[in-house]
């Protein structure tokens, strides 16, 4: 004959203490990791400032050499580390991911902000167009107009384009265990930087991140192949943004 095990009034009370101190110390410890992470940010956006103000001064200065061209390599580098450093959003139970967060857009008036990458579409040397990885110097909301920097030029070419041709980059990394709906769908049309330039190419999502740390698989436009199709290619959610042009060329 088995015997049912009841839990007693008293273990009842005390076990409902124990998880309400559990939860409490979970909640304190969340908000101390949310404030720590609000200093870091912080500390970044000093950083870019300061980053900013040097190229500014550098830029405006007629007394000081020519900088040097940064190396291609250190350029790479230094991308590598933009995406590996983008901040994850962590939002609270019930939050909506909010804009620029993964394959979130921006806002419809949102104006991307002086040192933010985007990606801008430009003519080339031959005259087709072509979207780049570039910096925003400025922008005038009177011609509603863009100033960016080509990031492979170290600030050589400057383009002065239209808000229809700019991009703004995620500012956060989307988490796939908790916030899907931030990322791309499987075969959605996107553009994506192409590894190892500053060029991004029209791609189709081979496989999205499961984890936070995790890049996209894409399957770039390839007329060279039967398919049309590269192999898979590793992007970071950094360097993935929605495609504004439907068909394929």
């Amino acid at each position: 004959m088995q015997t049912e095990n009841k839990t007693s009034p008293y273990y009842r009370t005390k076990l409902r203490g124990l998880y309400t101190t559990a939860r409490a110390d979970a909640e304190a410890e969340c908000s101390i990791l949310r404030h720590a992470l609000d200093k870091i940010a912080e500390i970044k956006s000093l950083l870019e400032e300061r980053r900013i103000a040097a190229k500014m001064a550098g830029v405006n200065s007629d007394n000081d050499p020519p900088r040097k061209t940064m190396r291609r390599g250190v350029l790479m580098t230094l991308l590598q580390q933009s995406a590996m450093t983008l901040p994850l959003w962590i939002g609270k139970p019930g939050d909506s991911p909010p804009p620029l967060c993964g394959a979130m857009p921006a806002s419809s008036d949102y104006v991307a902000k002086q040192g933010d990458k985007v990606a801008a579409r430009v003519k080339a040397v031959d005259g087709d167009e072509q979207w780049i990885l570039a910096e925003v110097v400025s922008y005038s909301h009177s011609a509603n107009k863009y100033e960016v920097d080509d990031i492979d030029e170290e600030g050589k070419e400057r383009h002065t384009l239209s808000r229809r041709r700019i991009i703004p980059l995620p500012q956060w990394k989307a988490n796939p265990e908790t916030d899907p709906e931030a990322l791309f769908s499987k075969d959605q049309l996107v553009l994506a930087l192409y590894p190892q330039t500053t060029c991004f190419y029209r791609a189709l999502i081979h496989t999205h991140p499961h984890r936070p740390q995790d890049d996209y698989s894409v399957l770039f436009e390839d007329t060279s192949y039967a398919d049309g199709y590269s192999p898979p290619l590793n992007v970071a959610q950094r360097y993935v943004v929605a495609c504004k042009e439907n068909k394929k060329k």
